[in-house]
């Protein structure tokens, strides 16, 4: 575990909740709601405070958290507390990993689509995980390693059918699930009891691998809406040149991975590991200026699920790199397995760093975690 702790890249100031302070790790349904309300009430009062809109103009809510599922659901805690309509569209994901952050925005998006023009005006989605109800307590090695990449954190959105007050726009969603390709994609990220009863998560060793292979068939998709003419035709022909070769002939090279640095001005790959970021970016030929985003994210604040690619948005905002017209692939990888790619077009940049890189935007870029080893493209 000492190891693990010491390849992960994550920074002393990354959060664990109050349960795990001490010894033995204290661990109840009353200490998961209590790491519940703490993260989404937070980031929602903040949300509503700096938008100034009103709970009772909410029309959509979709709330993720993958392993906590109470009676009642999140979503009706947070309905609860802020008094929201009783005709709220409210919609709680569990069970979908790291990916569901990305997928709860494209189901609030399908539903303000939905309702419009005389329906709901503002969707808020919430992306969150507990740590709380799945500190793993037993002895096997591939189920402790989530205690040592895990941390707490949240995030919150406001989707609206108005350009007004808008930041970004969601031009395209695109989700790939492989779990009826392949078992090994199916079985990566797996909640089950170990020898002794106790409940995890078992994280394979394929799954820098299986996260790979998902992206390459999502990218395909993605490439198709985004490149440009010049970089789908020139990937057409290595393709066929690759799987039609003529006269027995094959080329001794690969098809040609497309160049999504010309389609992309950033990018918000999942913050899940050191050897996830090192896969993705292997297989896209990133730089490590592209996914500094989501090493610095590792390092400040650990692996917070399904909301770190919100927190890498808000690095390059805070780093005051984020420009009008500028185009974010975020990429979010899940159990399942599952893979979803958001595109985001910037209508306008935030006037300040959001909090969470408030206090210690300065900092980052920091030490040899801003420079990986160089990783040649598969």
């Amino acid at each position: 575990m000492t190891l693990v702790l010491e390849r992960s890249c994550i920074g002393d100031e990354a959060q664990v909740p109050p349960t795990m302070y001490y010894i033995p790790v204290y661990k109840s349904l009353k200490e998961a709601r209590a790491e519940v309300e703490w993260v989404v009430f937070s980031v929602i009062d903040e949300l509503l405070a700096k938008t100034g809109v009103k709970p009772d103009t909410l029309g959509i809510l979709v709330i993720n958290c993958s392993v906590f599922a109470p009676v009642p659901s999140i979503s009706d805690m947070i309905v609860n507390k802020y008094k929201l309509r009783g005709d709220i569209r409210a919609v709680n994901l569990s069970g979908m990993g790291c990916s569901a952050g990305v997928t709860a925005v494209g189901l609030a998006t399908k539903l303000l689509q939905a309702t419009r023009p005389r329906g709901a005006h503002y969707a808020l989605v919430v992306s969150t995980e507990t740590i709380t109800s799945n500190f793993y307590e037993g002895k096997e090695r591939p189920m402790q390693v989530t205690n040592a990449l895990f941390r707490v954190g949240g995030a919150a959105l406001l989707l609206s059918t108005s350009k007004e007050k808008a930041r970004f726009r969601l031009a395209h969603l695109v989700r790939t699930i492989t779990a009826g390709a392949s078992d090994r994609s199916y079985s990566c990220i797996f909640q089950e009891e170990d020898g002794e009863g106790k409940i995890g998560v078992n994280l394979s060793k394929d799954l820098p691998a299986v996260a790979a292979d998902a992206l390459r068939t999502n990218m395909t998709t993605i490439g198709l809406l985004v490149l440009p003419l010049s970089e789908q035709l020139l990937f057409a022909v290595r393709f066929l040149g690759y799987k039609l070769p003529m006269s027995g002939w094959r080329p001794s090279v690969k098809p040609l991975v497309p160049d999504f640095r010309k389609a992309f001005h950033h990018f918000c790959i999942h913050a899940g590991g050191p050897s996830v970021i090192d896969s993705v970016q292997r297989r896209l030929g990133l730089s490590h200026e592209d996914v500094e985003p989501s090493r610095m994210t590792l390092h400040r604040f650990g692996n917070t699920s399904s909301s770190s690619v919100f927190y890498e948005m808000a690095y390059i905002e805070a780093k005051g790199r984020m420009s009008k017209g500028d185009r974010v692939w975020m990429i979010g990888f899940g159990s399942g397995f599952h893979c979803v790619s958001a595109v985001w077009e910037c209508i306008r940049p935030a006037d300040e760093p959001d909090k969470a890189w408030a206090g210690c935007i300065r900092q980052y870029p920091v030490g040899d975690h801003s420079r990986a080893p160089n990783l040649p493209k598969n």
